[in-house]
């Protein structure tokens, strides 16, 4: 059936093509957040790449590989947005927690997500796509590989130094004195 539609689509079929999009709708916001981290420019890049999939959708050759041309299409809007704007500014400030009236496991997971989250946010665009294509959205390497038009290998290469990176980035928060552990949190 979505073969049918990405043909029909291709062809200038406005209701087909409208049809694919909200079928893959949801899958492009999640994947624009993840390499962005911020709704805002995800939004902006799933509306860029929509525009972009719909202007260039007849020089597709192989309906098949609809899905994948079409995360290449966001990957590149996500790339395009994120050099936009490539500063993010925190509103950061101290919370004092009673952290004596939760439990300790609920603070550690929040405590976890917070710093996967600051140790995500440093790693480039690149290393972010290859990362959020392979582990969220369960694309195989070589799937990665086309879906990007990049070599295996440096698909394989973006995945070893963001794994790395984002390893060393939570090391080194854990290692950082002014971090307080005890009564404070940053949020």
């Amino acid at each position: 059936m979505e073969r049918a539609l990405v043909e029909l689509a291709r062809d200038g079929d406005e209701e087909a093509f409208a049809s694919l999009i909200r079928m893959a709708g949801d899958r492009l916001m999640a994947v624009a957040f993840r390499i962005l981290r911020d709704t805002d420019r995800a939004e902006d890049a799933v509306q860029q790449a929509i525009v972009s999939a719909w202007r260039d959708l007849p020089a597709l050759r192989d309906p098949d590989r609809f899905n994948g041309w079409l995360y290449r299409v966001l990957v590149n809007a996500c790339y395009v947005e994120a050099r936009r704007t490539r500063r993010w500014n925190a509103n950061v400030r101290v919370l004092d927690l009673d952290v004596a009236g939760r439990a300790s496991d609920e603070l550690l997971s929040v405590e976890d997500r917070d710093e996967l989250e600051r140790a995500f946010r440093r790693l480039p665009p690149e290393q972010r796509a290859a990362f959020v294509l392979h582990h969220y959205a369960g694309m195989r390497i070589t799937d990665i590989g086309e879906a990007l038009e990049i070599p295996v290998g440096t698909v394989k290469s973006r995945l070893h130094y963001a794994t790395a990176a984002l390893r060393a980035a939570i090391e080194a928060d854990a290692r950082t004195p002014g971090a307080s552990r005890e009564g404070e949190r940053l949020a």
